[in-house]
């Protein structure tokens, strides 16, 4: 997840935004509507009305209104705008239209780099092509780990099941994306924001004129990652996915800095249940609260408020979504937390930067979109089988475990205990991590190359690097139990997740269940409960990628 590690931003206009909402009622006369802030007003069913109403006694004006998830995009000013909006019970939450989350930064990137991307790890040992499969095969511990590379030639998934990436774009150029990347369906719903609301840089200089980077494009690199563990093709370079025969669909909601808007979310989830996505994977939370509460006494009601609309407005897209077919699958998130226990949050608000305080948290406070209803989350492990030392857990929260990486999984730390994805070549530039003669500077990155195309790929560790082996895992069994539906395939998300849960490989909690993880010169003690069949680490078990394309029905 990103926790994976970037942060969510830019503030695209409101006219932008409603163009590429669908569901979205016309804006009014710009001349009628008053200079401000713009807000996402959550409403009650049937409140529409009375909620305008309150935006205009509170001085401001309605721009547009989603019926579909049900919030206006209202601009107000004045200081007690967003608390006399949300005095009216007709409104559920008020959230700011600006990044309110980042794509939860990898645990590889706490390392440091440009933009927060991956260093080299010392002593990462060398690797050779693979005798068999993809050239890169030898490296993948993590397919392995799940029955992946037999899964491969038996069940490699249709090209009927259409997989969407939220995430910080896809490099659909990539050699070893290109040919399962549907350019035509994919979408980017963010707007480049160069510098943030203080000044400092956030996104950097906008790559094109409208600052709306095309829809194949990803200058972050988390998302291209993401897409090839789950779908890299079967082509004599490189890697291959857990399911290598299927559609990726880029739904872009994270900008180049890795943070993610609230709005983009929202549209990314209801585009995906609009054009018939299968499952989509979401290596993110939505900020810039890492806990979502709704009535902390150490927030003020604006604070409050906003965490409302998101909680509300991210579970309605969510439903939006899952009534209509699509299978979501969320990364649980990178920060060594018990999920069903949280004390205190140190990373909230996380923007803009300088923001975050100091508050204790309860089970009352949720991730977004991890601990929403109707999504399957997914725990970190390391290549020992170990549960990630980065990764949180929870015995309500994991549902299912799956290879994230763990560098730390073993003596000192290296990268090939890391998972191997594609990487786009000009953010590796941008890092740093590549030449002037395009050769790797450490043992992070990987370079493979074929009849004069080269294409490279990256080392990170994540729950955002485990969600997409659960994903992949998902898109072959709807590719084997699916029905012919509008388009393509369709198995309900409930079928999915219990297929899911069936195929998974029961891990019990480790003896004894306090368990103590030695890094970085200190131990860290996480306790595991549940049994077997559901616990904390590893939820209802590893997702099995073979059990998947072998299960009888």
């Amino acid at each position: 997840m990103r926790r994976v590690a970037s942060g969510l931003t830019a503030l695209a206009t409101v006219v932008a935004m409603a163009a590429c909402s669908p569901g979205t009622s016309p804006d009014p006369p710009r001349a009628a509507i008053p200079q401000g802030p713009e807000y996402l007003v959550f409403y009650t069913q049937g409140g529409q009305r009375q909620a305008q109403e309150a935006v205009e006694r509170a001085g401001g004006a309605t721009l547009a209104n989603d019926a579909k998830l049900g919030y206006l995009t209202a601009t107000g000013g004045g200081g007690r705008f967003v608390e006399n909006v949300g005095a009216d019970g007709s409104v559920v939450g008020v959230s700011p239209d600006r990044s309110i989350g980042f794509a939860e930064p990898d645990a590889a990137r706490r390392t440091g780099g440009a933009k927060g991307r991956t260093a080299a790890f010392p002593d990462a040992g060398a690797l050779t092509r693979s005798g068999s499969g993809e050239p890169l095969a030898g490296r993948q511990w993590d397919m392995r780990m799940i029955g992946a590379d037999r899964a491969n030639a038996k069940a490699p998934g249709s090209k009927q099941v259409l997989v969407g990436v939220i995430d910080t774009g896809v490099d659909g150029k990539h050699p070893d994306i290109a040919p399962n990347f549907n350019r035509e369906l994919s979408r980017n719903f963010v707007t480049d924001k160069p510098k943030d609301e203080t000044g400092e840089t956030l996104d950097g200089p906008c790559e094109v004129s409208s600052c709306k980077d095309p829809v194949d494009e990803d200058d972050d690199g988390h998302g291209t990652h993401v897409a090839s563990t789950i779908a890299a093709p079967i082509n004599g370079i490189g890697i291959a996915g857990v399911a290598p025969g299927v559609q990726i669909v880029n739904i872009r909601a994270g900008q180049d800095s890795g943070f993610f808007f609230l709005k983009p979310s929202l549209d990314a989830l209801t585009y995906a249940g609009d054009i018939g996505v299968d499952v989509v994977n979401m290596s993110y939370y939505v900020d810039p609260w890492l806990f979502n509460c709704t009535n902390n006494k150490a927030d003020s009601r604006k604070e409050q408020l906003e965490q409302a609309g998101i909680i509300t407005g991210m579970q309605r897209a969510l439903d939006y979504a899952r009534q209509r077919g699509v299978t979501l699958i969320s990364a649980l998130g990178n920060g060594s937390t018990d999920l069903g226990h949280p004390k205190v949050d140190k990373e909230s608000p996380g923007y803009p930067v300088g923001e975050k305080k100091d508050r204790q948290v309860d089970n009352s406070c949720v991730n977004v979109p991890a601990e929403s209803a109707g999504v399957i989350s997914v725990a970190g492990l390391g290549p020992s089988g170990r549960k990630a030392i980065y990764s949180d857990y929870g015995v309500e929260q994991a549902d299912v475990s799956a290879p994230g990486g763990d560098a730390l999984d073993g003596k000192g730390a290296k990268a090939t205990r890391s998972i191997l994805g594609a990487a786009p070549e000009h953010v590796l530039r941008a890092a740093g991590r590549i030449d002037a003669k395009g050769e790797p500077k450490g043992a992070d990155v990987v370079k493979d190359c074929k009849g004069g195309t080269c294409a490279y790929y990256q080392y990170l560790d994540g729950t955002s690097m485990a969600a997409p082996h659960a994903t992949g895992v998902a898109a072959i069994l709807i590719s084997r139990f699916g029905k012919p539906g509008k388009g393509g395939l369709e198995l309900a998300p409930a079928t999915v997740e219990d297929l899911l849960y069936k195929t998974a490989t029961p891990k019990a909690c480790p003896v004894p269940r306090e368990y103590v993880y030695k890094a970085y010169g200190q131990d860290i003690t996480q306790v595991c409960e549940g049994d077997e069949a559901d616990n904390g680490f590893f939820g209802h078990g590893v997702v099995d990628a073979w059990k998947a394309a072998t299960v009888e029905p």
